[in-house]
């Protein structure tokens, strides 16, 4: 069964109202959570104030072609890195003309992919001044590390909008 909305809604809330106040944008490029990122922002009144679009890029040469992502990384370090939601981030930014952009790779299951393991996410936060990327390990089902994947890159977007 799925999560409560709310576990996500209410975070969502909080980065609509903090973007809005500082009049600021966001755009989100997808792997793991194929879109359920921009469509948990969508979901919040004001949302068009601060949402500029998303890139769902699941498959991996759409990561290359429709977000930027380098080549040379995708061949060294996978589909599923570190460095790949940093381009995936700094991609959704340039590409949709945002403030800020958000990549989301990761491993749902139920098997591994490239020796990642099952709730292996990185979640990439490109900004104004700097990018930075997170790693996260969750458990659950497919559908519990994608939402906790959106929760988590909600929450850190928070912070960093709020300079925190």
């Amino acid at each position: 069964m799925p999560p409560d909305p709310l576990v996500v809604a209410a975070p969502a809330a909080e980065l609509v109202a903090a973007l809005a106040a500082a009049g600021q944008t966001v755009a989100t490029a997808e792997s793991l959570t194929a879109g359920l990122l921009a469509a948990t922002i969508a979901g919040i009144p004001g949302a068009s104030a601060v949402l500029r679009g998303g890139l769902i890029v699941y498959a991996t040469d759409l990561k290359r072609s429709l977000a930027g992502v380098s080549a040379d990384t995708l061949a060294a370090d996978g589909p599923v890195a570190a460095t790949t939601a940093e381009q995936l981030a700094v991609g959704a930014r340039r590409r949709c003309g945002s403030d800020w952009g958000i990549g989301l790779t990761g491993v749902a299951g139920p098997e591994p992919q490239d020796g990642r393991p099952v709730g292996t996410v990185f979640v990439g936060i490109a900004g104004p001044q700097s990018t930075e990327v997170l790693r996260l390990k969750l458990s659950g089902d497919r559908w519990t590390i994608r939402v906790g994947a959106v929760r988590a890159a909600v929450t850190e977007l928070v912070r960093s909008v709020r300079g925190e």
